[in-house]
């Protein structure tokens, strides 16, 4: 694993291993990049933009060396949405131009039409599957890299339009995604800002458990059968529950305890457990 830093004030950017936290050999020190980004054992360096074309590297992390140099060519005076790599393969979108997905390797090229891939705010990828999650407007979907949608999620709609990552995990084995989301209208029992935490096949878009605000305690009309004592402790933990579930900012799932934390920008902390 490796970890890249950037000093603006002397344009370096310097790849720490985070195996021993030691500093590898090698910086990169090119005033003409614009952008880095990391896969497993490659980066990707992405420069100034030329009239018609962006020159790319491929560099090796371990060392530095690079792999391969090329110019991938640009419709002239419309910007780049987005330059993303994924091992040998290159996403390039352009405003109002198709999604190309390039293999570096032989140079073969797909096309994605606007129509159907619509530019994200922001990427997964998903190495062990080889796919990857894109989120726009709230909603999730799952792409192979032959530009095939793959799942559309049935019950996942984000909290958060512009994509929080903090508050989504993806376990594993990359087969489950839990994201703090919007609450259905029906589950919303009371005023507030209470979301819903909810769990989903990856591979098939199905909601597998949700947690939400009106979860466990009896409903209004059976709370007036209770003892008073009985209502009101039922009522406080509706409360408990919804203010639980109200501004999380962060959101974590421990595998081995079969926990969620979750955090809020009040500061507190919550765990949800079986």
């Amino acid at each position: 694993m490796a970890r890249l830093t950037y000093s603006a004030q002397d344009s370096v950017y310097k790849v720490f291993d985070l195996n021993n936290y030691s500093m590898l050999y090698y910086s990169i020190s090119d005033k003409s990049v614009q952008e880095i980004k990391i896969s497993p054992g490659i980066m990707l360096l992405t420069f100034k933009r030329a009239t018609s074309h962006v020159p790319l590297q491929i560099l090796s992390i371990e060392d530095g060396t690079v792999l391969k140099s090329f110019n991938h060519l640009l419709h002239k005076k419309k910007k780049v949405d987005f330059i993303e790599q994924f091992n040998e393969k290159l996403l390039v979108k352009q405003e109002n131009e198709n999604l190309q997905i390039l293999d570096v390797r032989n140079a073969e090229q797909i096309q994605v039409s606007t129509t159907e891939f619509m530019t994200p705010s922001a990427f997964i990828f998903l190495y062990e599957n080889q796919l990857f999650l894109t989120f726009r407007n709230r909603n999730v979907s799952v792409w192979n890299f032959r530009g095939e949608l793959v799942t559309s999620f049935e019950d996942h709609l984000l909290w958060h339009p512009d994509c929080n990552t903090n508050n989504i995990y993806i376990t594993s084995d990359q087969d489950m995604i839990i994201s703090y989301c919007k609450a259905d209208t029906e589950d919303q029992w009371m005023e507030g800002n209470a979301g819903s935490i909810n769990i989903s096949n990856i591979l098939t878009g199905k909601c597998l458990a949700k947690i939400k605000a009106n979860d466990a305690p009896p409903k209004e009309e059976e709370e007036e059968e209770c003892s008073s004592s009985g209502s009101r402790n039922s009522k406080q933990r509706k409360t408990a529950v919804a203010e639980a579930l109200e501004d999380i900012t962060s959101l974590f799932y421990d595998e081995e305890r079969n926990e969620i934390y979750t955090g809020n920008r009040h500061g507190f902390l919550h765990v949800w457990s079986n």
